[in-house]
C-alpha cells in the first residue's frame, strides 16, 4: 500500500486559503480517481475537492469550518500502488510496504502538531469545544487563555468560536487579566468582564419581535458573506449617486432588427448588457480616474479595466463574474462573455478566478422592471452603475425643421460612486459620456 495527500489546490492567484464547507467522504470511503471529496468556498465560489487517485480516505487532517493554506495537505488517501511488482512473496512486500507509508502519516501529523504548538498550550479541544487554527493563532497572539475562549459564546456552528466572536471579545473585554481563578476577590473583576459580553449584541439594531406564526430563516453563508460586505461598503465609502436618463431609441431598433441573424451567425442572443458594457468601457478611456481603488491614502489607478456584472442567482443571491479586460472586445466578443459568465453563474460552475479582479461594476436593475436603483460600490472599486428598463415616453424631439412631440426609448443611468475620490463633476460627466455613448449609437452598424 502507498499513501496520497490530498492537497488544498491552487484557486485563483489572489485565493490564497479556503474554508473547507462540507466532507463528501468519511473515513474508510473508497474513493475513484477524480471523485468529489469535500467542498471547500472562497469568498463567494464554492467547489469540489476531486480525489488525485483511487483508493482509501484514512484520515482527514482538518474539519468542517476550518480555514486550510493553499499547498497544505487536508486528508490522506491510502491506494493500491506499491504492492509487488517482481511477483515474489507478495505477502512479505506488503509487509515492508506498512513501514514506508507510516512516515507519511507521521510527516503529515508532525506538520499539524508543529501549526498546533505555534499556538502554545491552546488545544484543539477544550471542554467539549473545538477551536480553528485560525482562532487558537489570535487568541495566542492577543494573549487570551483557554478559560477564556472557553466563556465566549461561538456563533459558529454546534456553538464555534469564530474569527469575529474572538475579535469581538478582545475588543470588549477590559484591561485587566483574565478572570481564570474563582477567588471571591475577583468577583468585581468578573463583573466588568461579564459585561462586554453582554454589549456584544449592541452594535446589532433594535430587538425585532417575532410572532407565534413568523418564520425564522438563517442566512445562508453566501448571504452572510454578501452582508458584510455591504455593510463594510457603507462604512469605507461615502456614496453619492448621480442620475441621468438616456434615449437609447436606436439601440432597441438596431437590436430588434440584428437579434435574428445574431443568432443564427453567432449561436448566441444579444442582450442589452454589452452593449451598454461597451459604452462603459468607451467613458472609462475618456476619464480613468474612475477605474481606480483607495489604499489608505494612495489612489491607485488600474490598467486594465475589468467589469462586473451582477449577476442574480436562483437562490436569490448575488454574485459578481468579471469581464477581464472588457476593452479588448468588439460587441461579439463582449455578448459571448456575457452569456458564459451568466450561464456559469447560474449553473454554480464560477472560478474563483471569473469573480476577481474587478475594478468597475454594472448592475442590470432593469432586468426586474425597475426604473433606476442606488447601488452599493463593489470593495475595492470606487464606482457602480445601475442600468434602469427601457421605456417608451413622449418625448421632445429636436430638428432642422423645428421641434415636435414623438414616441422614444428611455432609460435612467444611477452612478454610485466614492466621494474620497470621486468628486460630483467626475462622477456626473462620466455618466452623461455613458448616456452620450448610448444616445450616439449607429442603427445602421454590423455587429
Amino acid at each position: 500500500m502507498a499513501q496520497v495527500e490530498l492537497i488544498m489546490p491552487k484557486m485563483g492567484e489572489s485565493v490564497a486559503e479556503a474554508t473547507i464547507i462540507k466532507w463528501l467522504k468519511e473515513e474508510g470511503d473508497t474513493i475513484d480517481m477524480e471523485e468529489s471529496v469535500l467542498e471547500i468556498a472562497t469568498d463567494k465560489v464554492d467547489s469540489e475537492v476531486p480525489s488525485p487517485s483511487e483508493g482509501v480516505l484514512v484520515k482527514k487532517l482538518f474539519g468542517e469550518d476550518e480555514v486550510v493554506k493553499v499547498g497544505d495537505p487536508i486528508a490522506i488517501i491510502e491506494t493500491e500502488g506499491g504492492a509487488s511488482e517482481n511477483g515474489a512473496a507478495p505477502a512479505a512486500e506488503t509487509k515492508t510496504e506498512a513501514p514506508k507509508s507510516e512516515p507519511a502519516v507521521a510527516e503529515v501529523q508532525q506538520m499539524v502538531t508543529a501549526a498546533q504548538e505555534q499556538t502554545e498550550d491552546i488545544p484543539r479541544n477544550s471542554n467539549g469545544r473545538f477551536y480553528s487554527p485560525l482562532v487558537r493563532n489570535i487568541a495566542k497572539e492577543e494573549g487570551v487563555a483557554v478559560s477564556e475562549l472557553d466563556s465566549i459564546e461561538g456563533s459558529g456552528a454546534e456553538g464555534r468560536v469564530t474569527k469575529k466572536d474572538i475579535l469581538n471579545y478582545i475588543e470588549n473585554r477590559g484591561s485587566g487579566a483574565p478572570a481564570s481563578a474563582p477567588a471571591p476577590s475577583a468577583a468585581p473583576a468578573t463583573k466588568p468582564a461579564a459585561q462586554p459580553q453582554a454589549a456584544k449584541p449592541a452594535p446589532q439594531p433594535a430587538p425585532v419581535s417575532i410572532g407565534a406564526d413568523d418564520e425564522i430563516i438563517e442566512m445562508d453563508r453566501m448571504r452572510r458573506k454578501i452582508a458584510d460586505h455591504m455593510v463594510m461598503s457603507k462604512a469605507n465609502s461615502p456614496h453619492v449617486t448621480s442620475f441621468v436618463e438616456a434615449d437609447v431609441t436606436n439601440i432597441w431598433n438596431w437590436r430588434k432588427k440584428v437579434k435574428g441573424e445574431f443568432m443564427k451567425r453567432e449561436g448566441e442572443n444579444i442582450t442589452f448588457t454589452p452593449i451598454f458594457i461597451e459604452a462603459i468601457v468607451k467613458a472609462i478611456k475618456d476619464f480613468p480616474m474612475i477605474n481606480v481603488s483607495v489604499d489608505g491614502n494612495n489612489i491607485i489607478k488600474k490598467k486594465h479595466i475589468n467589469i462586473g456584472m451582477a449577476a442574480a442567482l436562483p437562490s436569490g443571491n448575488l454574485i459578481v463574474p468579471v469581464i477581464h479586460d472588457a476593452d479588448q472586445f468588439n460587441l461579439v466578443g463582449l455578448t459571448k462573455k456575457v452569456n458564459d459568465l451568466a450561464n456559469r453563474a447560474r449553473n454554480n460552475a464560477l472560478k474563483p478566478d471569473d469573480i476577481q479582479g474587478g475594478t468597475y461594476t454594472v448592475t442590470n436593475v432593469g432586468t426586474f422592471g425597475n426604473v433606476l436603483g442606488t447601488p452599493i460600490i463593489n470593495q475595492p472599486q470606487v464606482a457602480i452603475m445601475a442600468t434602469g428598463s427601457i421605456n417608451k415616453k413622449p418625448a421632445v424631439i429636436e430638428t432642422p425643421e423645428g421641434d415636435f412631440i414623438g414616441i422614444r426609448y428611455k432609460m435612467f443611468l444611477s452612478h454610485s460612486y466614492d466621494h474620497r475620490v470621486v468628486d460630483g463633476a467626475l462622477g456626473g460627466m462620466f455618466v452623461k459620456r455613458v448616456a452620450d455613448y448610448l444616445e450616439a449609437f449607429d442603427p445602421n452598424r454590423d455587429f
